[in-house]
């Protein structure tokens, strides 16, 4: 994939204090194309497909909101804890804004949080859904494959 400049604009706007404090990309310095290409290797190599992978993550979020703050468990596999604040949050790729609505979602152990954990925003499901954009390496919001893969299809 080469970098647009489409993807040129919107890694620009993923910097720290453009959109928000800390930014997308943590501490990668690499191109946003480059992160991209390498997560979409990774989720293939895990056998763990972009569109169903965001439909479950969309579908626990509407399961977790149903709590209302309060952790749930989500068809008895998940533990799910919806945090929501006030505002919205535009796509650095200029393609929308998003309300503010975190989701962590952890597997049942008995009925218990295992240690194994994902978080992500209705930001982070656009950006994974449409661009397989996974956000950089020590980034607040990182989604790793191999995490995804472990808490949603282990």
């Amino acid at each position: 994939m080469k970098m647009s400049p489409e993807y040129a604009k919107a890694q620009a706007n993923m910097q720290p204090g453009v959109i928000t404090s800390d930014g997308f990309l943590g501490n990668d310095r690499r191109p946003i194309v480059e992160i991209i290409a390498e997560d979409e290797s990774k989720m293939e190599q895990l056998n763990v497909d972009f569109p169903e992978a965001v439909e479950r993550m969309r579908h626990l979020m509407e399961e977790g909101r149903k709590g209302l703050g309060e952790p749930v468990t989500v068809d008895g596999k998940w533990i799910v804890q919806i945090f929501e604040a006030r505002g919205f949050l535009a796509s650095p790729f200029e393609d929308g804004i998003y309300r503010k609505v975190n989701a962590q979602v952890s597997k049942s152990e008995g009925g218990r949080e295992s240690d194994d954990k994902i978080m992500f925003s209705e930001l982070s499901l656009h950006l994974m859904e449409k661009y397989h954009f996974l956000q950089g390496a020590g980034s607040t919001f990182r989604l790793d494959p191999h995490d995804i893969s472990r808490v949603l299809f282990s």
